[in-house]
């Protein structure tokens, strides 16, 4: 992921500050202290793939307009929530660039194959010895 990305990412970034719910005591009540990052994942002009990633991370974070809405209360100033939330933001687009492993095919070999079917053939036998006994078992 390049550089250019990420400041264009926090050129393209709204800040609005709300009054949080996390720590501060009496504070948190009076001071505007939480964070809510808005970026438009349109606006970034990202790859396909690497924006498709990104759709899939955000998940409830995404509005329908295609804003990406991060919030951040965990401390006591807006600076700090405010580097926060522009963190998790870094966060979410390099995990949307890196690209997941390819999934390798299992192969099981013969051995295996026979072992597995042998136990499903001997719990398939415990399982029919279950249930109603009739009057001809007694």
């Amino acid at each position: 992921m390049d550089n250019d990305l990420l400041d264009r990412a926090h050129a393209l970034a709204q800040e609005s500050f709300l009054a949080g719910s996390g720590p501060g005591g009496q504070n948190a009540n009076k001071v505007a202290t939480e964070v809510q990052l808005r970026v438009n994942i349109y606006a970034l002009r990202l790859p396909p793939p690497v924006f498709v990633r990104l759709r899939d991370l955000a998940g409830s974070k995404l509005t329908a307009a295609g804003d990406l809405l991060i919030t951040a209360r965990q401390h006591r100033t807006q600076e700090s929530n405010r580097q926060a939330a522009r963190a998790k933001l870094e966060e979410m687009l390099e995990a949307a660039h890196r690209q997941p492993k390819r999934r390798a095919k299992t192969r099981v070999n013969r051995v295996g194959k026979t072992q597995r079917l042998k136990s499903k053939k001997a719990r398939g036998e415990v399982k029919a010895k279950r249930g109603k006994v009739s009057r001809s078992d007694w």
